[in-house]
């Protein structure tokens, strides 16, 4: 009987832990969207497929030396109707790292 509770109460944690991993990771790519759209519009350039797509992550330090969890995205654009252009966006949680764009669509 208390092998089965503490079985349930370690699937409930996880499931929770998840739950909670997946909900962060929703944040980050709406985030990354607002900014993608954002520096389209700055840079009078057309936004493709009206979403980013994830990368990759990667750990990197901050100023003081703390790690943290980096996500990137990138995202298509064009400036000429024709030509497609590859940007970048590299979150730190749901904040701004770094945003890019190609110099010139190839």
């Amino acid at each position: 009987m208390t092998d089965d509770l503490l079985l349930l109460v370690f699937a409930a944690g996880a499931l929770a832990g998840g739950y909670k991993i997946w909900q962060v990771s929703l944040d980050a790519r709406a985030a990354a969207n607002r900014i993608a759209k954002d520096t389209c519009s700055r840079a009078v350039v057309q936004f493709l497929d009206g979403t980013v797509a994830f990368a990759g992550y990667r750990l990197a330090r901050n100023a003081r030396g703390k790690r943290r969890l980096l996500r990137t995205y990138t995202f298509d654009y064009t400036s000429d109707g024709f030509e497609r252009a590859q940007g970048f966006i590299v979150l730190a949680g749901s904040q701004l790292e770094a945003v890019g764009l190609a110099g010139s669509p190839s």
